[in-house]
């Protein structure tokens, strides 16, 4: 009889650095082993992404509701995104098949996918499940996952263990305190109870190798869906329910010349290299210099998207860092900075890996606040401050603040499509749709512009960003949405407002980001007047205007917000770095 021990995987996609993985090699190198057969499972979670495409034929219907977002009836997960996580999972598949092991690809919710599987073992002769094995997350969806398997697997009379997850930067063991309640809601205070960051983590886990093998019986997917056989074929399921419906009616198209500043593929073995590649170029130790650039591949660390899905994890960068540091091995060798200690460079890729573990670490302890309009803040105001989303009501009706929802959603369509008017954020948002990337001092402005100076409910924002952004990680993004549109936990709160124009100023100052991304604006002059209609279009002197072919544009003649704004008179603003 082979004993079945079933691991199910979701944001841990890497063999290296992974105690499920490493405990299992263990107990399968003893004699007595306490299971004879790994099932690695994989699902793909019909509630978070679309999975229509994964039917059978044309002519079956998906049990499931479409995965769309509750505010403004987005896909939950767009196309770009979709692609990382295919590649990071067959990453993660081929080097299991490396290992005499394999990635079993399912389709469903996590829970009908572990039922259909329990099902297909129970009552066989020869092989049974052992138990169940997965990485705890404290995301709200995701702690329902667990606690469904939980209860599937116990009333079966099997094995479930929920394990650390261990992607992050301070092991939740050796936080300061025991009960998510005791956090501390200020960044700063939390910080100082686990200083000095170098000294944090705990160590890496070793590459795990020879894993059980797989069991010769595997119950097959569920109808109505069929799975790829390649990573191309799943690539192409994912995106076929998405071509069908882009969302967007006047969408932005690749300006020439426009490159993304994330063409990385996902996986482990990518996720590695980009961390060795920034310790050779230099810029980890430039980091934090260069970390609120716009354009360009290495100003920032561009290393959120291999976190988020697990594929690589924070202590691994933080080891590979202490390396260089300490002028161990030859990655780096010729860098600035090798062997001569943490400097700020170092020391700030460290901080903003503290940053993700206190989004996440928020996120535990507010639990579905994450997702409401009031915030962890729980702002009696917010009602009366966002104007509502225009879809979820008639357009005959007014919202809370008395504006046409008709009106609302027009203005909401110009800002996903990045026509408002206000350079910076339209290009932040082109580039956001077409490549799936903008950087972290873009995103800040971007929503402090709809939050704060359009005033529309911020999780429309939120949910886009979900929709698009590759490194979508639900509490990096929902977390930071709150803190910037003043319901999280900035102890600032509303009187942090970014001004777009002098941001523009200060980081783009030629306009080089806004010119690459709207290309409407890439031949306008180089005189203050001129650069001041880049920043903001409406400001254009007529001639150039004229020359531009600009006149006319309901974006030039009619932004959304004017923005107050001269380069000799610069404001005061501007919160946290990113």
């Amino acid at each position: 009889m082979q004993r079945v021990l079933i691991y199910l995987l979701r944001r841990d996609l890497r063999l290296a650095d992974n105690p499920i993985f490493t405990e299992i090699a263990h107990l399968n190198s003893q004699s007595k082993k306490p299971f004879t057969h790994l099932l690695p499972l994989y699902v793909f979670p019909a509630n978070q992404l679309e999975v229509s495409g994964f039917l059978s034929s044309d002519g079956e219907k998906s049990p499931y509701p479409e995965a769309r977002s509750a505010v403004g009836g987005f896909w939950r997960c767009g196309k770009l995104r979709a692609k990382f996580m295919a590649e990071s999972v067959w990453d993660l598949k081929q080097d299991l098949q490396k290992d005499q092991s394999d990635l079993i690809l399912r389709v469903g919710t996590v829970k009908d996918v572990v039922q259909a599987v329990l099902d297909g073992y129970r009552g066989r002769d020869d092989a049974e499940v052992h138990g169940v094995w997965m990485t705890g997350e404290k995301s709200w969806e995701e702690q329902v996952e667990e606690q469904d398997v939980k209860k599937m697997v116990e009333k079966d009379g099997k094995e479930f263990q929920l394990w650390n997850d261990e992607k992050y930067f301070v092991d939740d063991r050796d936080l300061p305190f025991k009960d998510a309640s005791e956090l501390n809601d200020v960044f700063t205070s939390f910080r100082k109870t686990v200083e000095p960051l170098r000294e944090a983590p705990r160590q890496e886990l070793p590459l795990a190798k020879k894993l059980p093998s797989l069991p010769d019986f595997i119950p097959e997917q569920a109808k109505p869906f069929a799975i790829p056989q390649s990573l191309k074929d799943t690539i192409a399921a994912l995106n076929k329910p998405l071509d069908a419906d882009q969302q967007l009616k006047n969408a932005p198209t690749l300006p020439e010349g426009a490159e993304s500043a994330h063409p990385f593929v996902g996986g482990s073995k990518p996720g590695l290299d980009r961390i060795k590649h920034l310790i050779e170029s230099g810029a980890m130790t430039s980091y934090k210099d260069t970390r609120n650039g716009l354009l360009g591949l290495d100003f920032s660390t561009k290393l959120s998207a291999w976190l988020a899905l697990g594929s690589i994890t924070a202590r691994q960068v933080h080891w590979r860092l202490v390396d260089f540091e300490d002028g161990k091995g030859d990655v780096g060798k010729n860098a600035q900075g090798y062997g001569k200690g943490e400097n700020k460079g170092t020391a700030a890729v460290r901080f903003e890996l503290l940053w993700r573990d206190y989004m996440r670490l928020c996120t535990f302890k507010f639990g579905r606040q994450l997702f409401w309009l009031d915030g962890y803040r729980q702002d009696p105001s917010a009602a009366n401050k966002f104007i509502s989303s225009p879809y979820s009501h008639s357009t005959n009706q007014k919202n809370r603040q008395g504006v046409n929802d008709e009106d609302t959603r027009i203005i909401v369509e110009r800002f996903l499509c990045g026509r408002t008017g206000t350079g910076l954020i339209d290009a932040s948002q082109r580039e956001l749709y077409l490549t799936g990337w903008t950087s972290n001092r873009a995103r800040q402005n971007v929503a402090s512009y709809l939050a704060k100076r359009l005033e529309i409910d911020w999780r429309l924002g939120a949910e886009w960003y979900e929709m698009n952004l590759i490194d979508y990680d639900v509490s990096s993004n929902w977390g930071n949405w709150q803190y910037v549109s003043g319901v999280g936990n900035d102890p600032r709160g509303d009187a942090r407002v970014f001004n777009p124009v002098k941001q523009a100023v200060d980081y783009d100052p030629e306009g080089a980001y806004i010119r690459a991304w709207i290309p409407e604006l890439r031949d306008a002059g180089t005189d203050p007047e001129s650069k001041m209609g880049v920043f903001q279009a409406w400001r254009l002197p007529g001639g150039e205007k004229h020359r531009l072919g600009l006149e006319g544009v309901e974006w030039v003649e009619q932004p959304l917000i004017k923005i107050d704004f001269s380069m000799n008179r610069r404001n005061n603003g501007g919160p946290r770095g990113g």
